[in-house]
């Protein structure tokens, strides 16, 4: 029996060694491609992550230009808008030198016009105590004494209008001696 029992536990150990050792060379097989499988998994994952990562850093990089650009195109057109200040100063001294001198010519030309003005209200006044003079010198030598009063009343401050000057060659007085003369008659 112990024979017997022997060779049964060599047929068993035979037994359990070939059922174990495919199996051992199954998992060890297993067991490598399982390696080589995760291995190859984590490289697949790392490839994605750094393709990830590669577009994230070109994608700021395109924005980081992009931003570059926006920034040269400020700082570009915001050289033209000073050109365009300075060229606007410039312009607006040069109308406000215009408008200062027009202003100067303004009032030069109403100094003019008062004057003009002034002359032609003396004029118009001459004109108007000659024309009493000459109704009061007239009346005067018509003896007609109470209408040269009534007129020398009615001409009032106008014979300060009349000329100082002879108008004729004969010596005779002027127009305000005359006027003096007459008013000095009628007492």
């Amino acid at each position: 029996m112990s024979g017997e029992r022997s060779r049964r536990e060599a047929e068993d150990l035979q037994h359990q060694a070939e059922h174990i050792r495919p199996r051992r060379k199954m998992s060890v097989f297993g067991y490598m491609a399982v390696l080589f499988s995760v291995a190859f998994l984590l490289l697949l994952i790392a490839f994605f992550q750094q393709q990830r990562a590669n577009d994230e850093a070109a994608d700021a990089l395109q924005k980081s230009q992009s931003t570059i650009e926006s920034i040269q195109q400020l700082l570009d057109e915001n050289k033209l808008l000073r050109a365009e200040n300075e060229a606007l100063k410039s312009e607006k001294e040069e109308l406000q030198g215009q408008v200062t001198q027009l202003d100067s010519d303004r009032r030069t030309q109403n100094l003019n016009m008062e004057a003009l003005l002034e002359e032609m209200a003396g004029q118009e006044n001459a004109l108007k105590a000659m024309d009493f003079f000459w109704q009061i010198d007239e009346a005067f030598a018509l003896n007609r004494y109470n209408l040269c009063r009534t007129l020398i009343q009615e001409m009032g401050d106008l014979s300060q209008y009349l000329p100082n000057w002879k108008a004729t060659e004969n010596n005779r007085f002027s127009p305000a001696k005359r006027f003096e003369e007459i008013k000095q008659a009628l007492g």
